[in-house]
């Protein structure tokens, strides 16, 4: 039923599919990459992050961006991916060491990579030195603190639910929902348009209330797909994070009604998103390409989620009927 949700919703999303044409070659180079930075994966692990695809991922988001720029945004993708099952799933960390996670990664984004914490070494760190060398080198100052403090939230995010999870408290919809913008990553994949594109928004224009509540519908667009294509995974998992599980829970409905219920969400929110973006003043001729680009790419986020979901090895959806 759930697999039906999800093309379904596929086929009601307006935002054009689109792809890099270097996904693939992408694709080839970052699994060459990661042995050589030390993580220790094997044939089998190495064959499973392949199919997951994470550069298809990054080129379904970043569909301009040149071949060398795919490969920056796809090893953060990976990094960031790599933190996340850390993070959740049985063998997850525990939050302290999620804490110290946070406060290493910051410190290499703030600082740069000559200083060290003791909460954060080994190849993952040296992942994040890869990927970090590039947009710290060509963004500005503004931009690198924008892209930190969003990483920054996006680890807080994913601490606050280990913490939940250790205590064995469910989250209500208002409160996940709240959360899950945070442990989505929407927000990190935000900022990286502007590097895709070679130019910052100011800070101003960046922040501007409508932009904010546009990436922020478009944050809980993609999270909410998400969130029905893990939800026979997070029901042993995740300790009720997840949104068909949170409405189950609140409203006292089967999940295959809650899964229908957030489906209906989705399509709300895909409408309010449409009017939202239409809604957008002119910032003057000198910005408007700017924050076009921006618009595109936060919808490039839910299309591309989709697409990737319905593609990846990492969901077990199957074919469209």
């Amino acid at each position: 039923m759930v697999d039906e949700i999800l093309w379904s919703l596929r086929s009601a999303c307006p935002i054009p599919s689109r792809l890099s044409p270097y996904a693939d070659g992408v694709q080839e180079w970052l699994l060459e990459l990661l042995p050589r930075l030390g993580l220790p994966l094997g044939a089998e692990a190495l064959h499973r992050l392949d199919r997951a695809g994470f550069a298809r991922y990054a080129g379904r988001l970043y569909p301009d961006a040149s071949e060398p720029d795919l490969r920056t945004v796809s090893a953060l993708f990976t990094w960031f991916f790599l933190v996340d099952d850390a993070c959740d799933g049985p063998d997850r960390l525990p939050s302290e060491q999620i804490r110290a996670l946070r406060r290493g990664t910051l410190t290499l984004l703030h600082d740069g990579p000559r200083r060290r914490h003791p909460g954060f070494g080994g190849p993952l760190r040296r992942l994040l030195v890869e990927a970090w060398r590039m947009p710290r080198r060509r963004m500005p100052a503004r931009w690198r603190l924008r892209f930190a403090d969003a990483v920054g939230d996006h680890l807080d995010g994913n601490w606050r639910e280990a913490v939940a999870k250790e205590s064995g408290r469910t989250p209500g919809v208002a409160e996940y929902v709240a959360l899950r913008r945070a442990t989505s990553a929407a927000y990190v994949s935000y900022p990286l348009i502007e590097f895709v594109g070679g130019r910052a928004l100011p800070d101003a224009v960046y922040h501007h209330p409508l932009l904010r509540r546009i990436g922020e519908l478009g944050n809980d667009l993609l999270s909410w797909y998400n969130d029905l294509a893990s939800m026979e995974r997070d029901r042993t998992t995740s300790g009720g994070h997840n949104l068909v599980l949170a409405l189950a829970d609140e409203r006292n409905v089967p999940v295959e009604r809650a899964a229908e219920l957030v489906a209906d969400r989705w399509r709300d929110t895909m409408t309010r998103f449409q009017v939202q973006c239409g809604a957008v003043p002119s910032f003057g001729p000198a910005l408007d390409d700017a924050v076009a680009a921006h618009l595109d790419g936060i919808a490039n986020a839910v299309r591309g989620t989709i697409d990737w979901t319905l593609e990846s090895a990492r969901y077990p959806v199957h074919p469209h009927p």
